[in-house]
């Protein structure tokens, strides 16, 4: 997995009188078990791929709970899997990235969501949204709205935090309704400290069985029963959840001496709402403004007597709200004017109507909203030319650097160094040269780097595990066989059914290239069904070949990726072949990020016992190197890079492989299949060397020696 939280996972039995320190993700799980969950389960993806980790390696103490733990094979699973909580008393809890996988999800929650919960069911999102976010630009406000689920964004502070996932199981409960809890990613990796309570056995669990099935026609979401459950969802649940926030005070209101206005922010915002304030000499360093602020730690529903009460008497307010659609904008002028409040309401006339409200964003929102109520905040000393200097003098030093600096070039996001997936496109580019472009159906994952330079491969993007799917009208159209490129990650979640069993009974005549490098690699490198490497839990004979032959596949070649000339020959094969039907090929080698920090510290240990260990890298004869850099247009490794030549007659620079060298090979392999120049050579570095090593470097020094041109006597 991309981190370990072996050591971290101990604070998850502190108890009562003792205080936490730690991380967002370890904070929420802590949480909890402080809830007494049943239950817990979830599919990863940033930002809250650290949650399925910190669970697996809590298993310890969850069996000691009797939690059960589940790696859910989509987030369609893991929205299911809540389903326990339907008919039962039982706490549940399941995570995943949004929106992507709420999307996925979207069936089972609208079913969920209908036919409500007895016991509570909180579904942990990773809100990644903005220009850190690796997806669509989507907010999960849309679909709580639309299921009736309700919408936690606690305000990024643990103890808030911790709250508001308690919290969420009692809101979930007294209001029979799933609840959503958002997380950005700045919340997911917060630091911070909390007073702990005793982890909670939950009343039902893995230790304590159920014994008897209930039976409910009423929470089956089928006519005529959908019918009473939409009405029950309006008239009973939406009350009593507006009745337990208010109750609870779920929101929370800071008050500031400057009552004409009023900041109204969602809870995730409410840091960068008071950073602004801070820097533009309206609040103190521990985040006392002087203009008050309504946090909603709950987004969806608002509470129609809360806001009233808060804009009540003031002449403005700002709503800081990420995202478009404006939702909470709109909702806050339609209750206040149901409520006959003439209080003014700013948003996104100040900030901007979509992307990420980063802190230099807010604080431009924030100046121009409090230039805008300039004539309501003079009375309480606010001078707008002394905010306006202050912004100014905040911009400034960008401003500055942007002048002196001109334009960056941008550098686009790519594989790791070594990758197994950067030969497959080094073949693929070699197949454009030689037959001209061809149409390829992206898929979601690492091997969406292939559409950014140098290679330019992918026509488009549907979905995890859907490229495949997304081939078959354009391959029954095109003028010659199209490509897929799928991950083996992507090929368990979704890519075996909607994909390769949809090609098959359709007899589509496409060729799928399916990247088997072991993990779901783009979340963290976690294990899925055919890894080779799997803990006690899970099972370890699941084969992606044997699920295609399964399912009637009958043209299958399997390839070692680092071999760049077989690669391209299998394609060649593949596009060539007078076979009719789905032709798959699977580009088989280990993550190279993971083989890393697999065999490091073997061979660490290895050094240590004075065992003989050999270490393969790469290089490039700058005497040979013409300097056209053809190899790395064919490559992109980052370890591939250029430097000035030592010879004064070479005006461009050679090429050059540093010391990020993995060893893995593939600037040769493209060298040699392009035809390349010769100028790449393999070096094999001996660390504990032993005798026959010691003779062979001395015999060749010598040798080497004899052959080289004496160096020239000086005459003075």
């Amino acid at each position: 997995m991309e981190r370990s939280f072996k050591k971290e996972v101990e604070l998850l039995k502190l108890k009562e009188g003792q205080t936490f320190h730690g991380e967002g993700i370890l904070a929420v799980t802590k949480a909890l078990l402080q809830s007494g969950v049943s239950y817990v389960g979830g599919y990863q993806g940033a930002p809250i791929s650290h949650m399925m980790d910190v669970l697996n390696d809590a298993r310890d103490i969850m069996g000691d709970l009797g939690i059960h733990i589940e790696t859910n094979a989509s987030e369609a699973g893991a929205a299911a899997m809540l389903g326990a909580s339907i008919n039962y008393p039982l706490r549940g809890a399941v995570a995943w990235k949004s929106t992507v996988g709420t999307n996925v999800a979207s069936d089972a929650l609208s079913n969920l969501s209908s036919a409500g919960v007895r016991g509570g069911a909180l579904i942990v999102i990773g809100e990644d949204y903005g220009e850190g976010a690796s997806i669509i630009q989507e907010r999960s406000h849309a679909f709580a709205m639309k299921s009736q689920i309700w919408l936690l964004d606690p305000r990024p502070d643990l103890p808030t935090i911790v709250r508001m996932v308690e919290k969420g199981f009692e809101l979930s409960e007294a209001s029979n309704t799933p609840v959503m809890l958002e997380l950005r990613i700045r919340a997911c990796h917060l630091h911070g400290s909390f007073a702990a309570r005793d982890n909670r056995a939950a009343e039902f669990s893995r230790k304590n069985t159920l014994e008897n099935p209930d039976f409910d026609f009423g929470r089956i979401p089928l006519p005529p029963a959908t019918y009473a459950q939409e009405r029950v969802k309006v008239e009973t649940r939406w009350p009593a959840a507006q009745k337990f926030i208010r109750e609870n005070q779920l929101n929370e209101v800071f008050d500031g001496t400057i009552a004409e206005v009023g900041i109204i922010a969602q809870g995730g915002m409410y840091n960068a709402a008071v950073r602004a304030l801070q820097q533009l000499g309206l609040a103190d360093a521990f985040g006392n403004s002087k203009i008050p602020i309504y946090a909603l730690n709950v987004t969806y529903p608002l509470v129609p007597e809360e806001v009233g009460a808060f804009c009540a008497g003031k002449r403005a307010v700002l709503m800081v709200e990420e995202g478009q659609p404006a939702y909470l904008e709109d909702a806050l002028h339609t209750i206040l004017r149901r409520a006959d409040l003439q209080t003014k309401v700013h948003g996104k006339d100040c900030l901007p109507m979509a992307g990420e409200y980063t802190g230099e964003v807010v604080l431009s929102g924030v100046a121009k909203w409090l230039e805008a109520v300039a004539p309501h905040t003079e009375k309480a000393g606010v001078d707008p030319a002394s905010v306006r200097q202050a912004f100014e003098r905040l911009t400034a030093p960008k401003k500055r650097a942007a002048e002196l600096l001109g334009t960056v070039p941008a550098r686009p996001p790519g594989f790791c160094i070594g990758c197994p997936e950067r030969p497959v496109f080094a073949a693929m580019k070699l197949i454009e040269r030689e037959q001209g472009a061809f149409h390829i159906s992206a898929d979601i994952g690492c091997h969406t780097f292939s559409t950014l330079p140098p290679f330019n491969i992918g026509n488009t993007v549907l979905g995890y595990g859907l490229g495949l799917a997304s081939n078959a009208a354009i391959d029954a159209i095109f003028s010659r066989r199209t490509v897929t490129v799928m991950g083996d990650g992507g090929f368990w979640h979704n890519g075996l059914t909607s994909g390769v069993a949809n090609a098959v009974f359709n007899k589509d005549d496409g060729i799928l290239v399916i990247m088997k490098n072991g993990y779901t690699s783009a979340t963290g490198t976690q294990a899925i069904p055919s890894s080779l490497h799997q803990t006690e839990w899970k099972s370890g004979d699941m084969s992606i070949e044997r699920a295609l032959k399964g399912i009637g596949v009958q043209w299958l070649k399997s390839v070692y990726t680092y071999r760049v000339s077989e690669m391209a020959k299998v394609l060649r094969k593949a596009m060539a072949s007078p076979f009719r039907g789905l032709k798959v090929i699977i580009a088989d080698a280990e993550c190279q990020l993971e083989r890393q920090r697999r065999i490091r510290p073997q061979v660490a240990a290895a050094l240590l016992r004075g065992k003989r260990v050999v270490r393969t890298r790469f290089g490039i004869d700058e005497d040979v190197c013409t300097g056209d850099h053809s190899c790395i247009r064919l490559s992109g490794c980052p370890s591939l890079t250029i430097k000035a030549s030592s010879d004064p007659l070479k005006v461009d620079p050679v090429a050059h492989v540093d010391n990020d060298c993995v060893g893995c090979g593939l600037c040769g392999e493209v060298a040699h299949a392009a035809v390349l120049c010769p100028s790449f050579y393999r070096a094999d570095i001996v660390q504990n060397p032993n005798a026959w090593d010691r003779f062979i470097a001395g015999l060749r020094r010598t040798v080497i020696g004899w052959l080289q041109p004496a160096e020239p006597r000086s005459t003075t």
